[in-house]
């Protein structure tokens, strides 16, 4: 017998969010981080880096390097793609910006990947509402589409979607799949063709992304779900499950084929500092998902004990368990977060339904405190930095971004006033009357997280762009160099992103250090001088200087000249 369900929803409960303003809020998260940037340190450079040499057809497709170094991770999709969309950008569009077009539709597919998976796990009969005795329940296609929504904010909520997702590397390619697979097992059972299409690209892309092991766990956990899920025929059961299975299966073959199978487990034996610094990791990254997530497995316990296995709540369990689970074992422990992210989202929207008024209230007032405050500290550091009052602000600035020159931007300041203001409408619109859409707990988290996101991409912008960018240290490079000098330069010790960031925003000519090379200049990381004979003879070079990042005195590229060519 099927415990009782503890949604208790009446059907003005879900009134519908309007979807004009699901669309603008999710087009004021998406745009701002991939417009009006420069490639930012360390993953994002890197990853253009090898996009360009594949798209200059400087590297084989299937074996790229970037200053002779092959890629930290294995997957190359994330690669092809960005080089194809620079070959193919129509004239005027920059590299960079042509590079992330992918990526941007990547994460526009998340989101609806998100928002459908959501809405067809509420529609299974488990997590419908409790029907009322004279009626007035909450009709199952408008309980779906308020979980979506409230799912969806969820997941726009997590602070720590923003940077990453607007990344152009392999992790948002591998959050996008992740998220298809999460929508191909939802939607099983309703729908066949868009499941299948959403497994087989998901599969894949995390595998040609660089997580076979991912696809694996994830593909196999689904298919047992599948299985075990009471609202299906058997017939029907065995018939996707034998799907999920071969599509696993291609997907590892797939992966042995390219030798993509790979293990980069840590240790479990870090000390206190370590494991300080991952839960800390853990306590803000998922921020508002996890407590809610939390709530949920508490409030629908009796279901997830049930032996019926409820897809609804063991579909996102299973998601979340794995991505904690590579968090924990493997590096970067943030890049594998990110992926359970939709995970933890989902299980947060079926906590609405469960929420007391004093939680709910809670919540807003939490939100309305955390998010003002940002917002006005932000306008305060941005009028600092364009009059020099406040002072202190001006001069923190200033220490902590020496050389930087603030810049105004008319539009960028119109679209962060039409922000702030739309922010005060909302937050009276919430507090003016009592609403009952399960849905408006998470209004205010979405909407604060994606006005701070939005206010950091116009606002602070120029200022990121100097404290993240390689730009500022390049250009240094080139005015020591005589503006990037015909021929050669040799380097030794640089980084992937240092490579990149060197070719592309200097236009140099790079090769590795040899003494036989007739470079007269020659480029070396500071933490990797003197170099061995072998490399470059310490004697046939004359120290030019030392040029810092701006904003990190430990990231340092030393310049040296041919001692016979003089200064």
């Amino acid at each position: 017998m099927n415990p009782p369900t503890p949604a208790i929803v009446s059907q003005k409960a879900v009134q519908a969010l309007p979807r004009w303003a699901l669309l603008l809020l999710c087009l004021a998260y998406v745009i701002p981080g991939f417009v009006g940037r420069d490639p930012w340190k360390s993953s994002d450079v890197t990853a253009f880096g090898y996009m360009l040499e594949l798209a200059g057809g400087n590297t084989p497709w299937l074996n790229p390097l970037l200053g002779g170094l092959p890629p930290e991770t294995d997957g190359l999709l994330p690669y092809w793609l960005g080089a194809l969309a620079i070959q193919w950008a129509p004239p005027g569009l920059t590299p960079d910006m042509a590079a992330r077009l992918p990526f941007v539709a990547m994460l526009v597919l998340t989101l609806v990947a998100m928002w459908y998976g959501v809405y067809y796990l509420a529609r299974s009969p488990a997590a419908q509402p409790v029907a009322f005795a004279f009626g007035g329940e909450a009709n199952p296609a408008d309980y779906a589409r308020a979980m979506a929504d409230g799912g969806l904010l969820a997941l726009l909520a997590c602070l720590g979607l923003a940077q990453l997702s607007h990344e152009a590397t392999s992790y948002l390619v591998q959050l996008c799949c992740t998220t298809l697979v999460f929508f191909g097992f939802a939607a099983l059972g309703f729908h066949s063709a868009a499941p299948a299409v959403a497994l087989t690209v998901g599969l894949a892309g995390l595998t040609l992304a660089g997580a076979p092991a991912l696809a694996a766990m994830l593909g196999l956990g689904g298919a047992w779900l599948v299985w075990r899920t009471a609202s299906q025929e058997v017939g029907h059961r065995r018939r996707w499950v034998a799907v999920s299975l071969l599509l696993v299966a291609a997907a590892a073959v797939m992966a042995w084929q390219l030798d993509l199978w790979r293990w980069r487990l840590v240790g479990t034996d870090a000390g206190g500092k370590e494991w300080a610094s991952l839960a800390r990791l853990l306590l803000w990254f998922g921020w508002p998902a996890w407590p809610l997530a939390l709530w949920t497995l508490w409030r629908w316990r009796r279901q997830i004990a049930s032996p019926h296995w409820h897809r609804h709540l063991w579909l996102p369990l299973w998601f979340s368990l794995v991505s904690i689970g590579a968090t924990i074992t493997t590096a970067p422990a943030d890049r594998a977060l990110l992926l359970g992210l939709p995970a933890m989202a989902t299980l947060a929207a079926f906590a609405l339904p469960t929420l007391s008024r004093a939680v709910a209230a809670l919540i807003d007032w939490f939100t309305l405190l955390f998010f003002s405050i940002s917002t006005l500290a932000i306008w305060v550091i941005w009028i600092a930095m364009q009059t020099g009052v406040p002072a202190k602000p001006a001069a923190n600035v200033a220490k902590l971004a020496p050389g930087f020159t603030p810049s105004f931007s008319l539009f960028a300041l119109l679209v962060a006033l039409a922000a702030s203001v739309a922010w005060c409408s909302l937050v009276w619109w919430r507090a003016s009357r009592d609403r009952a859409a399960i849905w408006k707990s998470l209004v205010l988290p979405a909407s604060g997280a994606t006005l701070g996101w939005l206010l950091l991409l116009t606002l602070w912008l120029p200022l990121l762009n100097y404290a993240r960018s390689y730009g500022p240290q390049v250009h240094n490079v080139l005015q020591l160099m005589h503006n990037a000098p015909q021929g050669c330069v040799q380097t030794y010790g640089l980084s992937r992103a240092q490579t990149a960031a060197l070719q592309y925003h200097g236009g140099l000519h790079l090769q590795p250090a040899n003494p036989q090379a007739a470079c007269d200049w020659l480029l070396v990381d500071m933490s990797a001088w003197p170099a061995p004979p072998g490399i470059a003879k310490t004697s046939d070079w004359t120290e030019t200087a030392t040029v810092p990042r701006p904003t990190d005195k430990n990231d340092q590229i030393m310049l040296f000249r041919r001692a016979q060519t003089g200064q």
